[in-house]
């Protein structure tokens, strides 16, 4: 199967938001310092700390919200030439394909360690690090349902 693909900066933007958000150290981190907000929040309450810590756990909240939603997207988006392109990608059980006039890659749908699904995109990783996505929009149900099982398939999903 064969299907052109493009990209919009909206949706982009959106599945690298959900690529960060899923990245273990980052859940950790954000774990983390909801505790530390809960807790100085409690303990604020209960008149045992001064505002000054709470606040810092506020504005630590805040700047990671912003580094994470905002900043570190947008940043991977402009320094990614591939989503300004048009690409090919064709795939059959065994393997699948991207291609365009500037740039070509090829994989074996073994290397692919796993996936999962955002609204507009199939994330397809190679490692914890190493993804690409694919847009859902240029693609039918009956395609995206074939993508789908190969995934499931090969992983074992």
């Amino acid at each position: 199967m064969s299907i052109e693909i493009s990209y919009s900066k909206a949706q982009v933007l959106e599945a690298l938001r959900y690529h960060f958000i899923k990245q273990p150290e980052i859940k950790t981190l954000m774990i983390v310092v909801n505790v530390y907000a809960i807790l100085t929040g409690t303990l604020l309450f209960m008149k045992k700390i001064r505002p000054e810590l709470f606040l810092l756990g506020s504005v630590l909240w805040i700047l990671l919200l912003i580094l994470f939603w905002f900043v570190m997207p947008q940043v991977f988006y402009k320094k990614t030439t591939l989503f300004s392109l048009t690409w090919n990608f064709s795939f059959d059980s065994y393997k699948a394909s991207l291609s365009s006039p500037q740039a070509e890659a090829v994989w074996n749908w073994k290397e692919v360690t796993h996936y999962f699904e955002s609204p507009h995109f199939f994330h397809i990783y190679f490692g914890p690090k190493t993804f690409f996505i694919i847009p859902t929009h240029p693609i039918d149900r009956e395609t995206q349902q074939a993508l789908r099982a190969i995934l499931k398939d090969i992983k074992g999903y």
